[in-house]
């Protein structure tokens, strides 16, 4: 029975259309944390902008560009040493936002807080439990 039921299930997922597109640029926007144009995307794959974000919708709940955010956003907040002063131009600008106020944007949108309280909270959360199992880890959003 379970091995019909695989089957059944693995026919179904083959039958899905865009599956392979999605899979693919998924795995770009993986590779790349996010820093990719999704115009790019859409070109190398051949197909239209609508398309490409139907089928993420579709099949993943967000459109490529929401992906990208995500990816964007987490690989920057892991990039954050709370112990070292940050250069939230540089830090920006290195993870491909467009400027500091598009970075302070993205961070407002992700965590409730912007990029200096969330350090402040991050600085007293790691002086106020030295050696806890998440003090390397960013905090949790808001």
């Amino acid at each position: 029975m379970l091995t019909l039921l695989e089957e059944e299930l693995t026919r179904r997922l083959c039958e899905t259309a865009g599956l392979g597109l999605v899979r693919h640029t998924t795995g770009v926007i993986a590779a790349t944390s996010g820093a990719v144009a999704i115009g790019d995307l859409r070109v190398a794959a051949g197909v239209s902008s609508t398309h490409l974000a139907q089928r993420f919708k579709e099949l993943i709940g967000v459109t490529p560009k929401g992906l990208a955010r995500t990816y964007r956003f987490t690989a920057t907040v892991f990039s954050i040493n709370p112990a070292e002063p940050i250069d939230w131009g540089d830090l920006a600008a290195r993870a491909g936002y467009v400027d500091q106020a598009h970075f302070g944007h993205e961070f407002r949108a992700f965590t409730g807080l912007t990029p200096t309280r969330y350090v402040e909270v991050r600085r007293q959360f790691l002086r106020e439990h030295p050696g806890h199992v998440l003090a390397g880890w960013p905090l949790p959003a808001v």
